[in-house]
């Protein structure tokens, strides 16, 4: 452990270190694959937990995973530690968390639909600007109608009750397109069989148990375990941003601390920038910029410095490049870039010695106490003093089984959101559809009967009036002839006709 405020990378002509009160100016890890960018990963992460910093950190391969035993006194390890000089080199085990998306190799992370928002979501979906924007209509009635939206089952009964009031919510909101809402629909089976479904629930990720330090002292790692989840690379990179983003929200402002309060390693950035929309790198590039004042530092492991924007590249001030390899035109453009990005050391070519360097050594340089950065050295990085390499299983199961979180996250809740008091609406809809329906049908059949009476009577009335006048003319008939003849008869010649 070093006692100078900083962390120690290994030797170049001097001994090289990164300084705590700068290491939240963020930093990149470059290089090919095989040249050792894990175990500066491991080194860097091993550094800042005796530092008592918190580190976060995507083991993509499991190799990292040994950061949680002691290492092995191995003959090149120790002939490493003795050209650098590095004297108190010894081996140790690092307190570790495990967190796995799946629950599978650690402690379940979760968060809730609502949490995560529609411009995550819009990009872990590939959404188009149309679906996008049906999209934000949804977040946004959910909000003002106080609706948690926690898991998957709860979106897509949203979907499904904005679809069906699509005309009741045209005039405040614009037309939603039940297109729109089908082709969410489909993208939202396509996360399901990803493994979203384990990802979106309760209870969600508390992000102060990601910074954690023991009694000792020491900042407490964590490791995410994603050889599985890098099966699903979109749902990797949005976790991973939504994590920043989260640490960004919810950590206050502590302008520039002696050392960070927690160190975000971000592996295989290129998948955080690959295909995504300019609105999304915007705001990666406005979270990188800022979330340095919460005491947060970043680092981007990646195999080319062109996987990340010349805007995002800027604000790394923190280096440390591995061998790239120059065989098509493309990997030589890329080898300029990183050798130019570095502040030149007139004692060699830096554009040479990238192609030159050897697995375990880097060109290294970190910013100094005035934020300038140091002349680029070629180093060689110290070695570990966990174990290289995977963990057995069996030493996994008892790490998470002695974990400060035990329990926290193990077991998923299901508690009434969006899905049961949307449900409840719907069938309570139903049950008032249903009602209106039956008197409807009632007032139907009573008019109906009405009209039948009337009808009849009417008909009756038609069949009287004719009888009547049938009567009523033979009676006059009758009478007219009785009364000729009583007239006749009584009146003698007088009223004869």
């Amino acid at each position: 452990m070093s006692s100078d405020g900083t962390v120690f990378l290994g030797k170049s002509v001097k001994r090289e270190g990164l300084h705590l009160k700068l290491a939240n100016r963020h930093g990149l890890v470059t290089g090919a694959t095989g040249t050792g960018k894990t175990v500066t990963l491991q080194i860097l992460a091993e550094g800042f937990s005796n530092q008592g910093v918190p580190v976060f950190a995507a083991d993509v391969k499991g190799d990292l995973s040994g950061i949680a035993v002691e290492g092995e006194p191995k003959d090149f390890l120790l002939k490493r530690a003795e050209t650098i000089e590095f004297d108190d080199y010894g081996f140790e085990e690092f307190p570790t968390v495990f967190w796995d998306l799946f629950g599978e190799q650690g402690h379940p992370i979760r968060t809730t639909i609502s949490e995560m928002g529609p411009l995550m979501l819009a990009r872990l979906m590939n959404l188009t600007e149309a679906q996008e924007g049906a999209l934000n209509i949804a977040f946004k009635i959910a909000d003002e109608e106080g609706l948690a939206v926690l898991d998957l089952k709860d979106f897509r009964a949203l979907l499904q009750d904005i679809s069906d009031r699509s005309k009741e919510i045209q005039t405040e909101y614009g037309s939603i397109h039940k297109a729109s809402i089908g082709a969410i629909m489909r993208r939202l089976l396509v996360l399901e069989q990803q493994g979203a479904d384990s990802f979106f629930g309760e209870p969600a990720l508390d992000i102060k148990d990601l910074m954690r330090t023991t009694r000792d002292g020491r900042g407490m790692i964590n490791i995410l375990a994603a050889d599985k989840l890098m099966q699903s690379p979109q749902l990797y990179a949005t976790f991973l941003l939504w994590l920043l983003s989260e640490l960004f929200e919810e950590l206050p402002e502590v302008g520039n601390p002696d050392k960070p309060k927690l160190v975000f390693f971000f592996d295989e950035a290129h998948l955080l920038f690959d295909e995504a929309p300019k609105a999304l790198l915007q705001k990666v590039e406005q979270v990188v910029r800022l979330i340095r004042s919460k005491g947060v530092g970043v680092f981007f492991v990646t195999q080319n410095p062109l996987d990340v924007p010349d805007e995002v590249l800027a604000q790394l001030g923190n280096r440390i490049q591995h061998a790239l390899r120059a065989f098509t035109p493309r990997d030589q453009k890329a080898v300029r870039a990183a050798a130019e990005t570095f502040r030149q050391n007139p004692d060699f070519d830096c554009e040479e010695a990238i192609t030159q360097l050897g697995v375990g050594e880097a060109l290294v340089s970190v910013l100094e106490k005035k934020g300038v950065p140091t002349m680029v050295q070629r180093t060689l990085i110290r070695p570990p003093s966990s174990r290289l390499g995977p963990l057995e299983p069996s030493e996994r199961k008892k790490v998470i089984q002695n974990s400060p979180v035990l329990g926290l996250y193990d077991e998923a809740i299901d508690r009434d959101s969006a899905y049961e008091v949307l449900a409840r609406k719907a069938e309570e809809r139903a049950k008032q559809e249903a009602l209106a329906r039956e008197k409807e049908e009632k007032a139907k059949a009573e008019t109906a009967r009405e009209k039948k009476a009337a009808k009849a009577a009417r008909s009756s009335s038609r069949r009287e009036s004719a009888t009547q006048r049938f009567i009523k003319n033979l009676a006059g008939t009758v009478g007219r002839q009785v009364g000729n003849a009583l007239v006749r008869g009584i009146l003698g010649s007088l009223r004869r006709k």
